[in-house]
């Protein structure tokens, strides 16, 4: 198994050691917790809009769709559930706070950088596999990451899922991100 393959089947695990270091080195200040609850809020946003168009196969642990999805979110960004991800952790970041801030983001950032950029060459070459020039088309016309700004017209007909069962699929998420947010707390509030 390549690296690719083995940061896609665990990428909901591999930030942990990111996590707790940004716990390790926490220093939450007041006047930096709002722009982190509004990153984080934003960037779950950014996820359960995708997550509305892509379904619950976004979870799974094998490279592959059973069709291309190119509407919603993914009209403007190919990626953009990595996007919400690198926001969430940067509101995250923002909340837990650090003696050097800007140095906690730099790493947070470069960790999603490397991680992604493996990830995203295997789904690229896997997804141009199975749908061949429909992917390619698809490549030329929307960025791997910074979002066009406007969505790009074309034939899919993706409609979103129920917002209850965006939640459903979310869940997971939503309690991680829940749950750092009551260790921060319980380590510097609750001394």
């Amino acid at each position: 198994m390549n690296t690719g393959n083995l940061l896609f089947k665990y990428r909901s695990y591999t930030p942990i050691p990111l996590a707790l270091y940004i716990l390790y080195n926490s220093h939450p200040e007041i006047q930096n917790m709002l722009i982190g609850f509004i990153l984080i809020a934003i960037g779950e946003s950014l996820r359960m809009w995708a997550v509305r168009y892509a379904g619950g196969v976004t979870r799974t642990t094998k490279v592959g769709a059973p069709s291309l999805c190119t509407s919603g979110p993914y009209s403007y960004t190919r990626n953009p559930l990595y996007i919400g991800n690198v926001i969430i952790y940067s509101g995250v970041v923002f909340i837990a706070g650090s003696l050097n801030i800007l140095s906690m983001l730099i790493i947070t950032w470069a960790f999603f950088i490397i991680q992604y950029y493996l990830i995203i060459n295997l789904e690229q070459n896997t997804l141009i596999d199975i749908f061949g020039k429909e992917y390619k088309n698809y490549m030329n016309n929307v960025p791997i990451l910074f979002p066009r700004l406007s969505s790009w017209k074309n034939q899919d007909k993706h409609v979103p899922i129920k917002f209850s069962k965006t939640i459903k699929t979310e869940k997971r998420t939503l309690q991680n991100i829940i749950l750092l947010m009551l260790i921060i707390y319980f380590i510097h509030y609750l001394k």
